[in-house]
C-alpha cells in the first residue's frame, strides 16, 4: 500500500480533489477490496433518489466484470475509458438493441455442489449457445434458490461467457442482502414500492401460486401455456449441477471432478492446443528434481506451482469462502500440508471477507496452509502473482524446452 500511494501520489491526490469538486463523484480510498465487490456490497443503489425523484440504478464501468452488480438486480456492464468519461458527464450512451437469451433455473443444488461448479456449468452451456453482445435474464423456480451471492457469482462471470451481462431481478432475496448489508430497512422500502409499482419486482411466491391456478386454467380449457417471451430460450435443472472444474487453459472447457484424472492424462496425448500439450509417452512420466531452500522437491506433468484463492468471483461468495476454510482446518486436523515450493495466497473481495473469517477462527488454518492475506484487489487471475521462486522456475525452464516439459498453472 505504502509503495503504491508513492507511486500514484499525484493520481490520487487529483481524485480526491474530485470528490470534493463534484457534488457526485465518491472515491473510494485504495485497498478497500475489489471495486466490484464494494459495489455490491455498499455503493449499489438499485434504485437511485435524486431531490423524491426515483429511477433504477445502472452502472458502466472500465473493466468486464463489472457486471457482478448485475446480481443484486442493477443493469451494469464493462466499457471503454472514453464511454465512462462521457457517461460521468452526463452524456447518453448509444448501443445497439441487444438480443435477450431468458436463461430459466429450477430445482435446487445438491449438498456439497458449490455456486463455482453452477458456474462453470452455465459458462459452458452459454458459450455452447452463443451469446455475444447479448443480455441474459435468469427467471424460474430455481432463482429462489440460489443466494445473492451465488447470483454475484454467476453475473460476475458474463465476460467468460461473452454476454454484456447475466441481469437477475429484484427479488426478495436481494431486498435481504440490501438489508444484511446495512441498507437501511427505510431504503428497502423505498426500493420494493418502486419497483412493485413499476411491475419490475418479482415476487416468486406469488408467481407460484398464480401458475398454480394458471395451470389449471389451460387444462380446463385446452388452451397452450405461455412462456416468457426471449429471443432464444436455455434451460437448467440445478439439481443435476455436479462439482467440476474448468481448463486447463480456459474456463469454458468444463470437466466434471472424477472425470478430472482421466481428462488431464488424454490432454497430455492430444495434439497441442486448447485441450492438448503432445506429450510423448516416454516424456510424460519424467520427474524434474531439484533443490528448495535446502531441501528435496520434485516436479512433474500436472504439478500445481501456484494456488491462488482469488478473482472476484469466488471471493464475493460466502459459501465458497468458508468453504475453503474448512478444507484448510480438516487439512490441519489430517496432519496435511500445502507443499513449501507451491506459491500460495489469499486475496479476498473486500474487508468482510477477512472480518467473517476472523471471526469464525478459520482464517488461522488458512495462514497455516500458506493462505495469507496478501491484499485486497485482482491478483493472479491478472497475472499479478509476482514471480516464482528462482529454484522453481529453473526446474521448469531447464526442462521444459527441449523434454517438453509441463506444469499446470492453477490461479
Amino acid at each position: 500500500m505504502e509503495l503504491e500511494f508513492r507511486r500514484n501520489k499525484e493520481r490520487f491526490s487529483f481524485l480526491k480533489w474530485g470528490s470534493t469538486a463534484f457534488h457526485n463523484m465518491l472515491v473510494v480510498p485504495p485497498g478497500s477490496g475489489i471495486v466490484h465487490q464494494v459495489n455490491l456490497e455498499y455503493l449499489g443503489r438499485v434504485v437511485f433518489n435524486t431531490n423524491g425523484t426515483l429511477y433504477p440504478d445502472s452502472v458502466v464501468g472500465t473493466d468486464s466484470h463489472t457486471t457482478m452488480i448485475d446480481g443484486l438486480g442493477v443493469a451494469g456492464w464493462g466499457v471503454g475509458g472514453i464511454e465512462a468519461e462521457a457517461a460521468m458527464l452526463g452524456q447518453p450512451m448509444s448501443m445497439v438493441l441487444p438480443g435477450v437469451v431468458g436463461f430459466k433455473l429450477s430445482g435446487k443444488l445438491r449438498n456439497g455442489v458449490t455456486a463455482t461448479d453452477l458456474v462453470l456449468t452455465v459458462t459452458q452451456m452459454l458459450r455452447k449457445h452463443g451469446v455475444v453482445g447479448k443480455f441474459v435474464e435468469f427467471y424460474g423456480d430455481g432463482m429462489g434458490e440460489l443466494s445473492l451471492a451465488d447470483r454475484a457469482t454467476i453475473a460476475n462471470m458474463s465476460p467468460e461467457y461473452g454476454a454484456t451481462m447475466g441481469f437477475f431481478p429484484v427479488d426478495h432475496v436481494t431486498l435481504q442482502y440490501l438489508r444484511l448489508t446495512g441498507r437501511s430497512d427505510e431504503t428497502v422500502a423505498m426500493i420494493e414500492s418502486y419497483l412493485r409499482a413499476n411491475k419490475m419486482f418479482v415476487d416468486y411466491k406469488e408467481a407460484r401460486i398464480f401458475l398454480l391456478f394458471f395451470q389449471f386454467y389451460l387444462l380446463s380449457y385446452k388452451l397452450p401455456q405461455q412462456e416468457r417471451v426471449y429471443s432464444s430460450y436455455l434451460e437448467l435443472n440445478l439439481a443435476e449441477v455436479e462439482p467440476c472444474v474448468s481448463g486447463p487453459k480456459r474456463p469454458h472447457d468444463r470437466v466434471p471432478l472424477k472425470e478430472m484424472k482421466a481428462d488431464w492424462n488424454s490432454c497430455l496425448n492430444n495434439k497441442v492446443g486448447f485441450k492438448g500439450f503432445a506429450v510423448p509417452k516416454e516424456a510424460q512420466e519424467k520427474v524434474a528434481k531439484f533443490s528448495f531452500h535446502g531441501k528435496p522437491a520434485e516436479l512433474k506433468h500436472g504439478s500445481v506451482v501456484i494456488t491462488a484463492i482469488t478473482s472476484c468471483t469466488n471471493t464475493s461468495n460466502p459459501s465458497v469462502m468458508l468453504g475453503a476454510g474448512l478444507v484448510a482446518k480438516k487439512a490441519c486436523e489430517l496432519g496435511l500440508l500445502v507443499k513449501p515450493w507451491i506459491k500460495t495466497s489469499l486475496a479476498p473481495g473486500s474487508g468482510v471477507v477477512t472480518k467473517y473469517l476472523l471471526q469464525c477462527g478459520l482464517q488461522e488454518y488458512l495462514n497455516k496452509q500458506g493462505f495469507h492475506i496478501v491484499g485486497y484487489g485482482c491478483t493472479t487471475c491478472i497475472g499479478n502473482s509476482g514471480e516464482l521462486d528462482e529454484s522453481v522456475a529453473s526446474a521448469i525452464s531447464e526442462n521444459g524446452t527441449s523434454e517438453y516439459f509441463t506444469v499446470f498453472l492453477d490461479p
